[in-house]
């Protein structure tokens, strides 16, 4: 299986409370296997506050809906070896 790379990191964001927020990620490789996202070190999962998804196989998202001031922090995209934080 061929080592995936992180092509386009993460970029820092500004948003207001209750504001919905996205953050991209462009992987080197279609269908990465060993994806995980974090807020404050918390890994998250795909549910009604956060939406996971990928788009055309290489750009992984990750959208926080309304949040809150709890939700300040970093923001960590990892696949194998390779982290970009926001």
């Amino acid at each position: 299986e061929p080592d995936v790379t992180i092509v386009s990191g993460l970029k820092d964001v500004a948003v207001s409370e209750g504001d919905d927020v996205t953050f991209r990620c462009q992987v080197s490789h279609e269908n990465a296997r060993d994806v995980e996202w974090k807020l404050q070190d918390v890994a998250l999962q795909n549910n009604e506050m956060n939406e996971i998804s990928v788009e055309k196989g290489k750009i992984h998202t990750l959208t926080l809906r309304k949040v809150t001031e709890q939700d300040i922090g970093t923001v960590t995209f990892r696949v194998g070896p390779h982290t970009s934080t926001a």
